[in-house]
């Protein structure tokens, strides 16, 4: 399986533009991304992955912006953006309904729900930048197995890869996960940013869960 070094930006993209899916490192873990504006490419992380139809995909993008162009940002939310991204943070927003519009998320389940996060890493926000498009980023395993700690353990639960990135990973907490889709937020997991730091951003929070 072809291996890519991270100055070669522009290759790696140029597999992605081709529905490809690449495993990549990130902040706490590899991972395997395809490009979000494909629904071939979509098909080809759910075949990889062997995720069930009704469990939907985190997307990375590269700044607000790009997420403003696929979820629907409030000031609250845009808080705890500007607080705490790019960082060990993803929160839970109404996807906008014109994006990616060939899934609702994730196949069977009926929501509008989306996990999103800023790119952990200059890499990663080059990558994204140079593909023109969002990234789904999810753990390089298949559903249910741990997570791979190698790109040897990597190419072996993942052979349909089309290419793997070189990079350490910190195998560390991970990232806080916070649910803005209605008027009270919730913390859906605990990580790394505490609810004591979210509270002091979102000073006029009706409700913490």
């Amino acid at each position: 399986m072809k291996r890519y070094n991270q100055t070669e930006i522009k290759a790696i993209a140029d597999v992605l533009k081709e529905d490809g899916v690449v495993s990549v490192p990130t902040d706490t873990l590899y991972g395997i991304c395809a490009r979000i504006n494909s629904s071939k490419a979509y098909d080809r992380l759910v075949n990889i992955k062997n995720r069930p139809s009704n469990k939907s995909f985190p997307v990375v993008c590269s700044d607000i912006e790009q997420i403003k162009s696929i979820a629907i940002v409030d000031e609250r939310s845009e808080k705890l953006m500007k607080a705490f991204m790019p960082g060990p943070i993803t929160i839970v927003l109404n996807k906008r309904p014109e994006a990616f519009s060939y899934i609702n998320n994730a196949g069977l389940r009926e929501t509008n729900e989306l996990a999103v996060r800023m790119a952990p890493s200059k890499f990663l926000e080059a990558l994204i930048r140079e593909v023109g498009s969002p990234l789904f980023l999810t753990s390089a395993n298949k559903s249910g197995e741990t997570a791979c700690k190698n790109l040897e353990e990597i190419e072996k639960m993942c052979p349909s890869l089309d290419g793997m990135v070189e990079g350490d990973v910190v195998f560390g907490q991970a990232s806080t996960i916070i649910d803005c889709t209605s008027s009270d937020i919730k913390i859906q997991r605990q990580g790394p940013i505490s609810e004591e730091q979210i509270i002091k951003i979102i000073k006029d929070y009706r409700k913490l869960i």
